[in-house]
């Protein structure tokens, strides 16, 4: 019984180390991608790329999250929890403060937004 438990054990350290790794792989990705995107909004000139970027790195930030939470499962030590717990703590105040730039950013853009429509709509 006992080398089931310690195999059990195993199986599910491979499984947490791979998850987590998928997940941070994921927010990369996604960082990447919104990077790239934002830059030709940018050659565009176009008034939203802070809040496409802003979301693009929330989003991230969710996964990258998501994989710190995960790779709880497997802590053996108080310290190792206590870095991972600061770790989730800063990438949580990260995402609140994204959050909160991109409501003031869609505030920011909805004037411009509706002008848009109303020269839309005389055309």
């Amino acid at each position: 019984m006992e080398t089931f438990y310690y195999e059990a054990e195993h199986i599910l350290h491979y499984i947490v180390e791979f998850s987590t790794l998928l997940l941070e792989m994921f927010g990369i990705c996604i960082l990447v991608f919104t990077a790239l995107k934002s830059f030709v909004f940018w050659l565009k000139k176009d008034d939203s790329i802070r809040l496409e970027l802003a979301q693009g790195i929330a989003l991230a930030l969710e996964f990258k999250l998501g994989g710190e939470v995960l790779r709880t499962v497997v802590v053996r030590e108080w310290s190792e929890l206590g870095i991972l717990g600061a770790i989730i703590a800063l990438r949580a105040t990260l995402t609140f403060l994204i959050h909160w730039e991109i409501k003031n950013e869609e505030k920011a853009l909805e004037p411009k937004l509706e002008k848009n429509k109303e020269k839309e709509s005389e055309e």
